[in-house]
């Protein structure tokens, strides 16, 4: 079925329906340029927030890059930006693809219905006209027979009219037979309007409008058809963006499940540890001496033969992993070290027959409050810079020297390149001079051995910078779990009778035996290597660097060695393991790939 034969009379219901397709399709593009505005303001807006929030400084010169953290949120960002970036190119596609494309075949529309509607109205206007003129015949019929019929009745009434003339009735005759003749000109006139009027009104209505139905009808469904691909582009802008938002969106999941909280923790651990010893114990000062003193003595418990004693003395610790008694280390100043009474230079030892009020004064002068001992430790306000980086702490020092060293590294591996490339292009040169002038090449090939020697050079000077940073490091850890493995006994107040620190036959303990003077004890207690028997292991581990273990207590490990985890890292960079093949000590838990049971 098509309009031109079911709704021939029905023009103006089409009129009005391509007018509400029409408007139909303008509403539609309308709104896909006002949803493109939308896209392309969120896409904005979220740019503008990515931005906001993204770290102003490089990646390279902010320490918080370092934390997994951070980086999954600055990847979070990154995705974000991308789905901002989808956004953009679907609003893209909306104001060229449906926009611009349906807003221009809209205005061929509008001209096609418009030409179709002027032909249809022609049509009825020369229709119109053909009827007036059949209407215009026909009133004239009508009024020339009328006229007709009226002479030849006063023609005959003058015929029989005796008092007539012959000259009336003769006039009267020829005006009726005029009349007649030209009642009959009107009638054919007529019938002719009548039947081309009705010819045209045929081909009206059975042909000329039909035809410009089906051509309004053909219009309109091929509006309709592009509207409904202009509802589909709608659909695949979305579509044509979905894989990469997938994308954008799995990113997300995977920055998320990026963050791991105890690399987070060692990340902290080796931005910001220092290396150095942590602080020894204060030595206890016993103000309550002169009160014990006896009335008859000079000396704090002189003993029979004269030697001052000092009360108070701690007592040796048993090594954690020993069988056997070790002497107790010298007592520790705030900064790690002995105190200056242990040292060469310092007050003599109580068997030197000075007053013990007069030593305790000089050993409470030689201590320093702890609160001193961390600012030592953090260093001064402003520490000037030097290309060795020895105004860092150790561990930091080591970090940076080698970091240096890698780069100088890859910047002499880069001019070695440079040189064999430079090399193998001066031997196409010279055998083939065409190419290019071999001698055009020797300034470059100066320059590049000038930059290996330089590199050569730095590389030398950062390797023994890092070499003395690295044992530096070492010596403080070592020192450093010397004292966390065995700390000193707090001393205890001495009785008055002086027996505090005695046994109960009244000689000394075995394990409270004085040092001897000059006595050469280590400023920090170095591992036994004569262990406990070990419990079961915790854990497997792997060696992922070469360490030579030269510390006492240490071992030394081979990379992809094997072992067994038997003491986890207690905070001070330092793992416990065991041999398959027996034997135990520290390593760097930095060289370690750990693996929990």
């Amino acid at each position: 079925m098509d309009w031109g034969t079911e709704l021939w009379d029905q023009f103006e219901v089409l009129e009005r329906h391509t007018q509400w397709g029409l408007d139909l399709l303008d509403r539609y593009v309308k709104f896909v340029k006002e949803r493109a505005e939308v896209e392309q303001a969120y896409a904005k807006q979220l740019r503008n927030l990515v931005k906001k929030y993204l770290p102003k400084r490089p990646a390279k010169d902010d320490p918080e890059s370092k934390f997994s953290q951070q980086q999954s949120f600055v990847q979070l960002l990154r995705e974000v930006n991308d789905f901002a970036g989808q956004r953009e190119l679907v609003a893209e596609n909306l104001g060229v693809r449906v926009c611009l494309e349906l807003g221009k075949y809209s205005q061929e529309m509008k001209q096609e219905r418009k030409m179709h509607f002027q032909e249809g109205r022609r049509a009825q206007q020369q229709l119109e006209n053909g009827f007036k003129q059949l209407e215009s015949s026909k009133r004239k019929f009508e009024r020339d027979c009328r006229e007709a019929e009226k002479a030849a009745q006063t023609a005959e009434r003058l015929d029989q009219d005796i008092n007539a003339t012959k000259a009336d009735v003769e006039k009267a005759k020829q005006q009726a037979h005029l009349r007649s003749h030209m009642a009959e000109e009107s009638k054919n006139d007529y019938a002719a309007q009548l039947q081309r009027f009705n010819r045209d009104q045929a081909h009206f209505y059975f042909s000329q409008m039909p035809q410009i139905f089906d051509k309004l009808q053909d219009m309109d469904e091929r509006r309709a058809a592009r509207l409904g691909a202009g509802y589909a582009l709608l659909s695949e802008a979305e579509l044509q963006v979905v894989p990469i938002i997938a994308k954008c969106l799995e990113g997300m999941k995977v920055a998320a499940d990026a963050v791991d909280a105890k690399n987070d923790s060692q990340a902290l651990i080796e931005l910001h540890k220092s290396g150095f010893a942590r602080p020894g114990d204060l030595e206890f000062e016993d103000f309550s001496q002169p009160m014990n003193r006896a009335p008859s003595d000079s000396s704090l418990g002189t003993p029979s033969d004269g030697r001052p004693e000092l009360r108070g003395r701690s007592r040796a610790k048993r090594w954690p992993f020993s069988k056997k008694n070790k002497p107790c280390p010298p007592p520790l100043s705030p900064l790690g070290g002995p105190l200056p009474s242990a040292l060469p230079n310092g007050p003599p030892s109580p068997r030197s027959g000075r007053d013990p009020l007069t030593i305790l004064s000089e050993i409470s002068k030689s201590v320093k409050p702890r609160l001193a001992s961390f600012r030592s430790l953090r260093g001064s306000r402003g520490p000037v810079a030097t290309e060795d980086f020895s105004h860092l702490p150790p561990e930091q020092q080591r970090k940076r020297l080698q970091q240096h060293l890698d780069d100088r590294n890859r910047e002499l591996q880069k001019e070695l390149d440079q040189r064999e490339a430079l090399k193998k292009m001066k031997d196409v040169y010279e055998k083939t001079p065409q190419m290019g002038d071999p001698a055009s090449l020797e300034p470059q090939i100066t320059e590049t051995l000038t930059n290996i020697e330089r590199l050569k050079l730095e590389v030398q000077k950062y390797e023994a910078w890092l070499a003395e940073a690295e044992s530096r490091v070492l010596s403080n850890r070592g020192d450093s779990l010397g004292r966390h493995a065995r700390p000193p006994d707090p001393p205890a107040s001495a009785p008055p009778d002086g027996s505090g620190d005695r046994a109960p036959d009244g000689k000394q303990s075995p394990e409270e035996a004085p040092l001897e003077e000059g006595q050469d004890t280590p400023i920090y207690t170095e591992f036994d290597e004569d262990f406990e028997e070990p419990t079961s292991p915790i854990g497997q581990c792997v060696a992922i660097y070469h360490f030579e273990g030269t510390s006492e207590g240490t071992i030394s490990m081979a990379e992809g060695e094997d072992f067994s985890l038997m003491e986890e890292d207690k905070g001070d960079g330092w793992t416990r393991v065991r041999r398959k093949q027996g034997g135990e000590g520290y390593v760097p838990t930095s060289y370690l790939r750990v693996s929990l049971d």
